[in-house]
């Protein structure tokens, strides 16, 4: 009689080819663009049949939903960890840093806006990409008004969403300039990045 998998490794495993998929999926849409990255394509990036990819995922937009979301799972840890740093505003400059130069890397940058370009076109990633960026904002700008108490400054809901959705811009504005210009000294861009990061968190 074969012995049936333990739950937990049973989860594990589920994971980990959850993983392979959206690595494949990733390399598939950098390399193709986001319609010729078919689940033939990422089916044979990720050494998977089309229908066990078809057992973790229902179609091609619920592939990019997880991408979505595994980034922003990201990028919600790095808040938590801004939030309980005993010194907030030194550590989201670090934090800065980190993510100027993975927004310049024209590997991870070309990913990004090939998704976020076709959700110019698809409303179902629209409302994936929207929803996501609507947890992220909520994140940053609960770090802000609390950054900016710490400093004596009291705001109204619209200026601490109105620093958040500059920052926002910034970072994402990174993107294409690593397409554009990715010869540039991405080390000095975070350093003054980290400089323009501060004075805006207190102006």
């Amino acid at each position: 009689m074969t012995e049936e998998m333990h739950p937990v490794a049973e989860c594990s495993r589920a994971e980990a080819r959850r993983t392979q998929i959206l690595d494949a999926a990733e390399n598939c849409v950098r390399e193709y663009g986001f319609h010729r990255a078919s689940i033939s394509k990422i089916s044979t990036a990720s050494g998977m049949g089309a229908g066990h990819i078809y057992h973790y995922f229902a179609n091609k937009e619920a592939i990019v939903a997880a991408i979505v979301a595994r980034e922003l799972e990201r990028l919600l840890t790095l808040t938590a960890e801004v939030q309980a740093a005993e010194n907030m505003l030194e550590a989201l400059a670090f934090r800065t840093e980190t993510g100027v130069l993975g927004n310049l890397d024209p590997h991870a940058a070309g990913l990004k806006l090939e998704i976020v370009a076709e959700a110019s076109r698809n409303p179902t990633i629209a409302e994936i990409v929207r929803a996501a960026d609507s947890r992220r904002s909520a994140g940053l700008e609960e770090t802000l008004q609390a950054l900016r108490q710490a400093h004596g400054l009291a705001d109204d809901a619209a200026t601490i969403s109105t620093i958040a959705e500059v920052i926002a811009a910034m970072f994402e504005g990174l993107m294409v300039r690593a397409i554009r210009n990715p010869a540039a000294d991405r080390q000095l861009i975070a350093q003054k990045f980290q400089q323009v990061v501060r004075d805006l968190v207190l102006s």
